[in-house]
């Protein structure tokens, strides 16, 4: 019988579609004495490049993965365990060691990875994960996507029902985006739970997806059980439009690279796939003139158009707030809008994508605040 007290470390699954990763070195020496939430491994997939945090307490006894290979999803790569257990009980266990198969794997295989709903703002694609009695609905931020969740739709499904949608304009949705604003924005937002006949949510909205759920809850407060708000824009006037505004202009990837950069503490989280899979979604027909026009209204000459944290003070939803410390797209300062209304936390070593450079302690916040 396997002792307990000895942990796998496998590789993550992130994401519908991840189906293997890349260990690109170890953060930890073998014999560190390892906390739960502690960062011990890099990972790069064929989206993003990433950081495995502990799940268990111990002491790291095995460095498996090896630098520069390539593994499956839930293969043993280390090995966490009491500093008391023999060698010889590890070598077993590594040896013993089967890749645990996902309920339901086959199911997932053979069905869709996303699904489409048509409503009156477009056809829009979706995921959904869970069964949870709370609904969850994730929004992502200008040019992004739903995988933009990549890192927090399955910790959240242990909890809730979630549902990330391709606003329109974005990945695989529609790319009409109306008369470009706000308002229409928060109104396909509503039209997306219509289409799927849900009558009240949890929104998570980050960046420009979270001035969009922002404006859902004024103008629709019985639709909204609570607001995250993630790097939120509508919260300050301030935004560094370079970042809005190159992302639109750039169409190769030497131009592409800095601009990505921009959103991550560590510049190195930006691989050549991301680079590769945004360049071939702006060379969508009707992404251009989205983007433009939605940079052009929300973002003009390094300002945004809608400050919405006074208003936001006078609504009953719960709030959460999340920053990056580093972010360089919109302040971390906008962060203490909210102060005394809202939960605030800014997360060190997090830039633009906290939701996804700090997942763990996101995805705890997260959490918390729906179990409030």
């Amino acid at each position: 019988m396997t002792d307990t007290r000895i942990k796998p470390i496998v590789m993550p699954k992130w994401g519908l579609s991840m189906a293997e990763g890349k260990v690109t070195g170890w953060l930890k020496p073998e014999g560190t004495a390892i906390a739960i939430g502690d960062e011990i491994v890099e990972v790069e997939t064929d989206k993003i490049a990433g950081v495995v945090e502990a799940g268990d307490a111990g002491v790291l006894r095995r460095t498996l993965g090896t630098p520069g290979t390539v593994y499956p999803v839930k293969a043993l790569i280390g090995v966490l365990a009491d500093a008391d257990i023999p060698d010889a009980e590890i070598d077993a266990f590594v040896a013993a060691f089967a890749v645990p198969e996902e309920a339901g794997a086959g199911e997932e295989a053979s069905g869709p990875r996303y699904e489409f709903v048509d409503t009156p703002a477009g056809r829009l694609r979706y995921a959904r994960r869970g069964e949870g009695e709370r609904i969850v609905v994730l929004v992502h931020g200008f040019g992004g996507d739903l995988d933009n969740w990549l890192f927090n739709i399955d910790a959240l499904a242990e909890a809730a029902t979630v549902y990330a949608l391709d606003l329109p304009g974005h990945g695989q949705s529609d790319k009409a985006v109306g008369e470009a604003n706000l308002a229409f924005l928060s109104g396909a937002l509503i039209a997306f739970m219509d289409a799927l006949a849900i009558p009240r949510a949890h929104l998570v909205g980050h960046s420009m997806g979270g001035a969009v759920a922002s404006a859902a809850a004024l103008e629709h407060p019985e639709r909204v059980a609570s607001l995250a708000l993630i790097g939120s824009a509508g919260l300050g006037p301030e935004i560094n439009s370079g970042y809005t505004h190159g992302f639109v202009a750039a169409g190769s990837r030497r131009d592409m690279k800095p601009v990505l950069e921009q959103l991550f503490h560590d510049p190195g989280t930006v691989t050549r796939q991301l680079i590769e899979d945004i360049l071939k979604y702006k060379r969508l027909d009707g992404v251009d003139s989205a983007l433009t026009a939605l940079s052009a209204n929300l973002f003009p000459a390094e300002r945004q158009t809608h400050v919405l944290a006074d208003r936001l003070k006078q609504t009953d939803a719960p709030i959460l707030v999340v920053w990056g410390e580093t972010d360089r797209v919109i302040p971390a300062a906008h962060a203490g809008a909210l102060e005394g209304r809202a939960t605030v936390e800014v997360l060190p070593g997090a830039g633009h994508m906290v939701q996804m450079e700090k997942s763990g302690r996101v995805n705890e916040l997260l959490l918390d605040h729906l179990k409030r």
